[in-house]
């Protein structure tokens, strides 16, 4: 068995696992802030979003570099 082949799968779970503990940590923390501070919420969830979205660019480039990898498996 190839080393790639085992290492591509197990990359994208681990970028999966980060980013969904990133994802969930920035929104705890942007719930709270709101909470905090409601009149300030408009602001904090435009970040909080622009910030999700980053956090979700993350994961699909490393989708996209297992697809290209998986090319070379063979």
């Amino acid at each position: 068995m190839n080393l790639l082949g085992l290492a591509l799968p197990l990359g994208l779970g681990l970028a999966a696992f980060g980013s969904a503990l990133g994802l969930g940590k920035a929104v705890a923390g942007a719930m709270e802030a709101m909470g905090r501070q409601p009149e300030a919420a408009g602001k904090i969830q435009i970040a909080m979003v622009i910030g999700c979205a980053f956090i979700e660019a993350l994961t699909i480039y490393a989708l996209v570099t297992v697809f290209v990898l998986q090319g070379k498996l063979s």
